[in-house]
């Protein structure tokens, strides 16, 4: 007897493959209204700060294909997974995912995020244009919404931590321990949405196996919009704390995102970074999740543990 087919769509942002795409991305994300050339350049500026490359797509791809090979390695007996990405803001889109599931003959699929935290305005803006998809195409679609307390995605971060915080002189309580994630607008916190609350049960849980009570949560990579976001931004918190309470070694640990691409090469490494310095800090990232076995594991158990609800 045939092993049934399994389709995962695995969602995440987007980003642009080259410097010539960068327009299109942004026109995108600005909801088909193009940016002005001072827009453009600044994003465009941002990407060559990193070396003019773009590590998203790379990292995304690898973790794709991670998964692939660990749901099959460890459910081989039961079902056949295949792999197929969906992005937000790029080709191949959400809708472009689901459709190429479906000429493959795909008649069951689950969807997962690369992003642990659920907000309506992230996670499920991705799992809404799924299904949406899903049923014009007659595809049954089941979707992990958050994974962000996983044993194994908690591991993974203490880990992290743990070795970014050896390089650091003096006592560990010596360092503040700062978790940032991207901010979202405001109004969220009107809509009760887990989204902030989740970034701090991840945190917590962290720092309690860190052994630390030296922390704080800062946001990160706001939007530039009209409307209020999230805060307090972490370029104020490194003024503040510093200025304030005389602190000079932080430690910054993005759980908000699982691989390295711009809100961490450049917000943090060189933004952050260029900021402390002036400040006359010590600070340190924590490294980002890419491919780590233990992250692969987080989503190979998401992804599984929702067909064996169903």
């Amino acid at each position: 007897m045939s092993k049934e087919t399994i389709g995962v769509l695995v969602m995440s942002y987007g980003t642009p493959e080259s410097m010539d795409q960068v327009e299109e991305y942004y026109t995108h994300i600005r909801r088909g209204n193009p940016p002005t050339k001072e827009q453009l350049d600044e994003l465009e500026e941002r990407y060559e700060a990193i070396g003019g490359f773009f590590p998203l797509r790379q990292n995304t791809n690898r973790q794709v294909e991670a998964l692939q090979a660990l749901l099959n390695e460890d459910h081989a007996s039961e079902y056949n997974f295949v792999c197929y990405q969906g992005l937000k803001h790029a080709r191949p889109y959400i809708e472009d995912g689901v459709k190429q599931m479906a000429a493959d003959g795909i008649k069951r699929a689950v969807s997962i995020v690369l992003a642990p935290h659920y907000s309506v305005m992230s996670i499920g803006t991705y799992n809404k244009r799924a299904h949406e998809t899903a049923q014009e195409v007659g595809i049954d679609l089941l979707s992990v919404d958050s994974y962000h307390l996983h044993p194994a995605l908690i591991d993974a971060h203490v880990d992290r931590v743990n070795e970014s915080l050896a390089q650091f002189e003096g006592n560990k309580e010596s360092v503040r321990l700062i978790f940032t994630a991207h901010s979202l607008p405001e109004r969220i916190l009107e809509m009760n949405d887990p989204y902030v609350d989740q970034m701090h049960e991840t945190s917590n849980a962290i720092a309690k196996r860190v052994g630390t009570a030296n922390w704080q949560f800062a946001w990160q990579s706001a939007g530039q919009t009209a409307m209020p976001w999230l805060g307090p931004d972490i370029l104020d918190v490194l003024e503040k704390i510093n200025k304030e309470e005389q602190v000079d070694k932080v430690l910054i640990c993005p759980i908000g995102f699982v691989s390295d691409h711009l809100e961490i090469l450049y917000d943090i490494d060189i933004e952050c970074k260029d900021l402390a310095q002036k400040l006359g800090m010590h600070l340190e990232r924590t490294r980002s999740l890419n491919t780590d076995p233990q992250y692969i594991e987080v989503l190979t158990d998401s992804v599984y543990s929702k067909i064996e609800k169903e």
